[in-house]
């Protein structure tokens, strides 16, 4: 058994299970959330990768506090928007908003991740605790958010593999 492997229980009991049936795979496929969410995750890393730079850039130098701030409220704007178009998508697949059983652990850790980029939002609103320690709860954010990202390309891979191995038996 390796990561990833499509005969590998995405729902963790340990059975092997699909990641989409057929009717879900068709659905997803037709679904324009599924565009929506193939353009949102790449624009959501790349505000990432900027406004990691600029918190260590801050966190290093203690400057540039300004466009840090700035980039951990765009990312966090994109992750509102990645959360919600994917519960629509989630829901049109599914028909679950969240937690479907495909997509339960990465939906566990994304709640977790909007969580910390929320608390980050609060103590900026709220201006609790100083910028060094705002910027160090955005890196903890962004490592959840990398973790969770890892999660989801593992995921893309399996729904990947299944497909191929679906066609090589239907080929058979």
């Amino acid at each position: 058994m390796r990561l990833g492997d499509p005969s590998i229980a995405v729902d963790g009991s340990g059975s092997s299970a699909e990641l989409y049936s057929p009717e879900e795979r068709r659905r997803r496929d037709s679904s324009p959330w599924t565009l929506i969410q193939g353009i949102l995750a790449p624009i959501q890393f790349l505000i990432f990768l900027v406004s990691l730079v600029l918190v260590l850039r801050y966190l290093a130098t203690g400057e540039g506090s300004a466009a840090a701030t700035v980039s951990i409220v765009v990312k966090t704007s994109a992750l509102y928007a990645i959360m919600i178009t994917g519960s629509i998508w989630e829901k049109r697949v599914f028909g679950k908003w969240l937690f479907a059983r495909a997509f339960f652990w990465e939906d566990v850790v994304s709640i977790f991740v909007l969580a910390l980029h929320t608390a980050y939002l609060v103590a900026l609103i709220g201006d609790f605790g100083g910028e060094r320690d705002r910027m160090l709860l955005a890196l903890i954010a962004y490592v959840a958010y990398a973790i969770n990202a890892i999660q989801f390309v593992l995921k893309l891979r399996a729904a990947r593999l299944q497909l191929a191995s679906s066609r090589m038996a239907f080929a058979s």
